[in-house]
């Protein structure tokens, strides 16, 4: 039997600056259900920097990527 994957839920923070773009994923992550995982979107790089830290700081899990100016953060609750 196929274990299921938990659902994936996308956020994207293009041109929202820093502090706002945490305060959105913060909201949309405080709905989210243990296990579920946020992919924000994001070309800050303010953003890029902050958004993980503080996250971890919440106790997050948060993995990182940087692709043609884009960073896409995966943030699992």
């Amino acid at each position: 039997m196929r274990r299921e994957e938990k659902s994936k839920h996308e956020l994207d923070l293009r041109g929202v600056p820093c502090p706002l773009s945490w305060a959105r994923a913060r909201v949309r992550l405080e709905s989210l259900e243990s296990g579920e995982v946020l992919m924000v979107l994001l070309d800050d790089p303010k953003g890029a920097e902050d958004i993980p830290r503080a996250a971890e700081a919440q106790g997050y899990a948060v993995d990182s990527t940087l692709t043609s100016g884009v960073w896409r953060l995966l943030i699992q609750v």
